[in-house]
């Protein structure tokens, strides 16, 4: 296996990868101490999967010259953070919102500014995988204080995956409270995938060729697609369209 391969892996097997404990500043690749003042003028958008991560701010936004995005804490009522049914370009199985009462779940709002929204857009709705959407009626907290009714995301427009083990798994990466049903990391998550569809293939081959193949990778998709569970709270879809609906 090459060096390159080996990262490819890692970067699959790794998602959501490293997030601050804490609300941040993201700047030009840095991370910096976060201040409330600097949310004014923005759109605040959920981010629950690696969204909240520096290392994957810096892939989208860090070739696009200098950007400063505040990455706020937060914590929302009555949902978890699932995975979704499909497969990242790099090989990951992603994370979804997802109604679930009684769960609170520890979130981040990413502070947009106008050029921002549209890169984020373009990286999240390319290829049919989430819409923009708004949820009403939520209960949604700041770590810089305040609270809102409404929030801003990209809804799963697949749906989430369920397996035998359980009708939805969790991300174990992703902290909260009232969660009864077995959180997996992403490794597992890719196992089980590999078990149910093609199980004689080696894993690290199987990874690689969802990477590399994007036939491959849609046929993978569309087959655990097929038993998806839809989201199930009601949004005002903005941009894009919920697939199984």
């Amino acid at each position: 296996m090459t060096h390159n391969d080996t990262a490819r892996l890692a970067r699959a097997r790794g998602y959501p990868y490293a997030c601050p404990a804490e609300s941040y500043l993201w700047k030009d690749g840095a991370t910096l101490p976060f201040d409330a003042n600097d949310r004014a003028g923005r759109t605040p958008v959920l981010a629950f999967g690696s969204n909240r991560s520096p290392e994957r701010l810096q892939q989208k936004f860090g070739h696009l010259g200098s950007h400063a995005i505040p990455v706020e804490r937060a914590w929302l009522r009555d949902f978890d953070v699932v995975y979704a049914a499909h497969i990242t370009t790099y090989g990951a199985v992603p994370a979804m919102l997802q109604h679930q009462s009684g769960v609170t779940v520890e979130i981040s709002v990413t502070w947009l500014d106008d050029d921002q929204l549209t890169v984020m857009h373009a990286s999240e709705m390319a290829v049919a995988n989430y819409a923009y959407a708004r949820l009403d009626n939520v209960e949604l907290r700041l770590d810089g204080g305040g609270t809102a009714d409404e929030a801003l995301c990209y809804v799963g427009a697949r749906g989430h995956l369920p397996t035998p083990q359980a009708a939805a798994h969790p991300l174990a990466a992703v902290r909260a409270t009232g969660r009864n049903s077995p959180a997996f990391d992403t490794p597992t998550m890719l196992e089980a995938i590999r078990h149910r569809l093609a199980r004689d293939q080696d894993p690290d081959a199987f990874v690689l060729r969802m990477i590399d193949d994007h036939v491959y990778r849609s046929e993978i998709t569309a087959a655990i697609s097929n038993d998806a569970v839809p989201f199930s709270y009601p949004a005002t879809i903005l941009e894009g369209r919920i697939l199984n609906l």
